[in-house]
């Protein structure tokens, strides 16, 4: 999602905005809103200071959401990676659709 230590970005320096989001479009549209579950895949942090975070799928519609990660407190977030998986019910080809 970002990688902040090498230009000194606010993750990492530990001011300004503590939310970083990233918009996620799927391949396929699905049918209503499906459930999206996020996780970190890797998180690079200071270990001088406490580990806070909170990753969360936002936004979500039948073709997408916001990957949303935030931090608080004195945390220093070097760099984040996140992964996520949709859940729910596709189109089909021979699907009707009356008016």
């Amino acid at each position: 999602m970002f990688s902040d230590f090498e230009d000194g970005g606010e993750m990492w320096t530990g001011t300004g905005p503590r939310e970083r989001r990233q918009a996620v479009r799927f391949s396929e549209k699905f049918k209503s809103e499906p459930t999206v579950m996020v996780s970190l895949t890797m998180w690079d942090t200071d270990h001088a200071s406490n580990m806070r975070a909170e990753v969360t799928a936002e936004e979500v519609t039948p073709e997408g959401f916001d990957l949303v990660f935030r931090t608080w407190g004195d945390s220093r977030v070097a760099r984040v990676r996140a992964g996520w998986t949709a859940m729910g019910e596709l189109r089909q080809s021979d699907d009707w659709e009356l008016y």
